[in-house]
């Protein structure tokens, strides 16, 4: 089989007007980046016309070195769904450098289960995450420029809680000095860097409405207290109007195609682990006005994007998921289940049957939000009938279906099946759709909620700061916001390395920041970094232009 890289070249991509015309967006609606992206003019878009398509997710179990396939699923899902007759836009995040040359490689699918062209969407895209790296480090720079002309509004230089951000994994970037050299150079404390996915500026891109919602919600960011405690907002600044002039053009969602040829709209990429995991409403009400299937996906393991996805996009954006899909594979449900790396070619049915805890876990989860679920498995050569029997038994047995879907090795003819059970589940009028807790409970019963219901969590614990700082927070207005945990995407607990279904642990919240911009409360715990680290081989190590001008390494 050739590298995906291989068979993304091989492609013949029609020009971006006639998938535009497919997905039925006007000429006049589409901005070109090129003869196969456009960017996409959504006041030209026409009405929806009474259509209002059926929200399918596309989540899985906990991430392993062994792989899962959410992306490569959610492609080969919406180009069996089309191939069935049934329109369908497929909506999904843009892809962060920092992983591209890190460890995990691009984020485009894989196989025949792509959307291209891959190099352009992994490399800078359309360029929105500079936009918003550049929107967020201007409000950094009108910060400490505030500060040195005078400081009028009385910040306290301890308590400026806005950090910069960058597109790469940089470790050395978490925690610096800033401001050194001089009084010319401002005044120095104590800073950091988070990658760029992470940034308050990306959540609020992701949430907004459109271009008026989201200048409101930049001005509401926090980013510092007075002496008296106080806090200071973008707007108090006069940054958000400069803002959102660097945002203008990212704001619009961004369209591509499948190796199918089927539209695809690809916009925002915050991380689920460190941030809410999902891309942005506005391209998803696109999709559900001009599709009658809409399939997207959110980031890592079903504790981590979907419960984002429900209790924070749903919440916020007033969507209703008719299904959802849980990928798992044979490979990863072993390593779930004890098997080391390397062994996981051979047979070992007893392993994916422990494994499965992990898989049976994130289906009763599922559950608690009243979304029917499927299992896929995204297959490997290597599974063995035993044990993918396993897997039809362990779903069965838990209220639901596995369906072995081939959309790796045969695009969307590989998971027909998929297809229609998802169309079949997403066709019921279920309405059974809830988030998880109330509006009204308290910011620390939130994370609390999260921590012993998804997690399984004996409870969560945080210092007397902490609560002090939620209960501050509370009276302050903030007490109705939802909340975004910050954990290890590789367990339930905050042990990246306690697999399977793990109960009784606790869930330490080490520091909580407020977004009330994007609208939720982050609780970062355990040891979680907002920076991510390159591993001790990365990727951009093998990553070059060989001697035809093509790029190699990049997968």
């Amino acid at each position: 089989m050739l590298s995906d890289i291989a068979i993304s070249r091989a492609a013949t991509l029609q020009p971006i007007h006639a998938i535009a015309a497919r997905a039925g967006i006007p000429e006049a609606a589409i901005e070109p980046y090129g003869r196969h992206k456009a960017k996409i003019e959504l006041d030209r878009l026409p009405a929806a016309q009474g259509r209002a398509g059926r929200l399918i997710l596309v989540t899985a179990i906990n991430p392993t070195p062994a792989g899962e396939g959410k992306t490569t699923t959610s492609v080969g899902l919406a180009d069996a769904l089309n191939l069935n007759g049934r329109r369908t836009m497929l909506v999904l995040r843009e892809p962060s450098l920092g992983p591209c040359f890190g460890t995990k490689g691009g984020a485009t699918g894989g196989g025949y289960a792509q959307v291209v062209p891959m190099e352009d969407i992994n490399l800078h895209f359309t360029g929105d995450f500079h936009a918003i790296t550049s929107a967020h480090n201007l409000l950094a720079a009108m910060i400490d420029n505030h500060i040195h002309w005078g400081n009028a509004l009385d910040i306290d230089v301890r308590r400026v809680v806005w950090r910069r951000v960058l597109d790469m994994n940089d470790r050395a970037l978490r925690d610096i000095v800033q401001s050194i050299g001089g009084t010319a150079n401002g005044f120095p404390r104590e800073s950091g860097f988070d990658i760029t996915v992470a940034s308050e500026v990306m959540a609020i891109l992701c949430l907004a409405r459109d271009l008026d919602d989201l200048e409101a919600r930049l001005g509401r960011i926090v980013v510092a207290y007075t002496r008296d405690r106080r806090p200071v907002t973008a707007a108090d600044l006069k940054a958000s109007g400069a803002m959102a002039v660097l945002l203008a053009q990212a704001i619009k969602p961004n369209l591509v195609q499948t190796l199918a040829g089927n539209p695809a709209l690809i916009h925002g990429g915050p991380f689920a682990n460190i941030a809410h995991g999902c891309n942005s409403v506005i391209a998803t009400r696109a999709a559900l006005g001009l599709a009658d299937y809409v399939v997207t996906e959110a980031g890592f393991g079903a504790d981590l994007g979907a419960e984002k996805f429900f209790d924070i996009k749903c919440r916020q954006a007033g969507l209703t998921p008719s299904a959802a899909v849980i990928v798992a594979t044979v490979r990863a449900l072993k390593m779930n289940g004890g098997v080391a790396k390397g062994d996981l070619a051979r047979e070992d049915v007893d392993a994916v049957r422990r494994g499965s805890v992990n898989l049976i876990r994130h289906l009763e989860n599922i559950r608690q939000f009243g979304v029917p679920a499927v299992v896929a498995i995204n297959h490997f050569g290597t599974d063995t009938d035993a044990e993918l029997a396993v897997l039809n038994e362990v779903a069965a047995a838990h209220g639901s279906r596995a369906i072995l879907c081939r959309h790796w090795a045969e695009g969307g003819a590989g998971a027909v099946e998929l297809a229609d059970a998802v169309a079949a589940l997403a066709d019921r009028d279920a309405g059974q759709f809830a988030p998880l807790y109330d509006d009204d409970l308290p910011l620390f019963a939130k994370i609390n909620t999260v921590a012993t219901r998804i997690y399984r969590a004996e409870e969560a614990v945080a210092s007397p700061a902490v609560h002090a700082q939620l209960k501050r927070w509370e009276s302050e207005g903030h007490g109705r916001l939802p909340v975004c945990m910050a954990k290890t995407q590789y367990s339930f607990s905050t042990d990246p390395a306690l697999l399977g279904a793990p109960t009784g642990h606790v869930v330490t919240v080490r520091e909580v920041r407020l977004a009330a911009g994007a609208g939720f409360v982050v609780a970062i715990c355990g040891d979680l970094m907002t920076m991510p680290g390159l591993p001790r081989t990365p990727a951009a190590e093998a990553i070059r232009i060989d001697a035809d001008g093509q790029i190699d390494g990049l997968f």
